[in-house]
């Protein structure tokens, strides 16, 4: 097993494990200020500091890992629930007018980053961690119609598909028996992408103000929050970008280790 897997697996499980342990303990409370002790540095009585209201930046982060994780994950779902179903329908309804509706409104939908959607969702319904969602999910089901589609073409041609054809199995069948089992080494390692660039997507919104909202501690707000205090005490803003650095590095190792390790023709070379 590659270093990269291992390294990638162990830095994803570290901030899985801080977000379910945050359920049951964290070494401070999250909403308690303390205006004598704000700024503190890193030290024995504060792993990692405190902010600009007295919090302890530990508990906040992981507190904060909930909810990117739980943006993230939710937002894959989305976009596998609905992108996988699209694209595996375009592939085996190739050159009709479905096919062609779905590829036009995938690059439609592409046509708008994550951002965009939000500010749109947004101005209707108001910023939420449940409109960041909804707009990386959406993001997210061209992606995956993308990439199944793609995937799904090359396999329609097979021997073995022509056999189950042969057999009288329906467009359908075929598609949820013999395409998606293929396919579905492609679309965990996308899957495990998609959540390293949700992670970011929801950073990104809280910095703007449109994701999680206080006091549900996010690590793109406590960004926004300590960008004006980096001279005087830089921990506040290093340790947040830090911590979404790793995460994200984390989920790409992981990603980059499962591609090499799920590739049957990568295993034959190893072999």
């Amino acid at each position: 097993m590659k270093p990269t897997l291992l390294l990638g697996a162990a830095l994803t499980a570290l901030f899985l494990a801080a977000a379910a342990l945050s359920f049951l303990w964290t070494p401070g409370d999250v909403q308690a200020m303390n205006i004598a002790g704000r700024l503190q540095p890193p030290g024995l009585d504060t792993l990692l500091g405190t902010d600009h209201f007295g919090r302890d930046i530990l508990s906040m982060l992981m507190v904060g890992a909930r909810t990117s994780i739980a943006v993230a994950l939710v937002a894959v779902g989305i976009g596998a629930g609905l992108g996988v179903p699209l694209g595996l329908t375009a592939a085996a309804t190739r050159g009709s007018l479905l096919d062609e509706t779905i590829s036009r409104a995938n690059d439609l939908v592409f046509a708008f980053p994550s951002l965009v959607i939000a500010i749109l969702i947004t101005a209707i319904f108001g910023p939420s961690a449940l409109n960041a969602i909804l707009a990386i999910g959406i993001f997210n089901i061209p992606v995956f119609a993308r990439l199944s589609r793609g995937a799904a073409l090359s396999l329609w041609k097979r021997d073995f598909i022509l056999a189950a054809r042969v057999a009288g199995k329906s467009r359908t069948r075929i598609s949820a028996e013999h395409i998606l089992p293929n396919i579905l080494n492609l679309l965990i390692v996308q899957g495990t992408i998609q959540f390293s660039l949700g992670i970011l997507a929801e950073a990104g919104l809280s910095y703007v103000g449109l994701g999680a909202q206080p006091p549900t501690p996010s690590w793109g707000r406590m960004l926004a929050d300590a960008q004006t205090m980096v001279a005087i005490a830089p921990h506040v803003a290093l340790i947040p970008g830090a911590t979404i650095v790793l995460m994200v590095l984390g989920l790409n190792l992981l990603g980059d280790g499962l591609r090499d390790h799920l590739d049957p023709r990568l295993k034959v070379l190893r072999t």
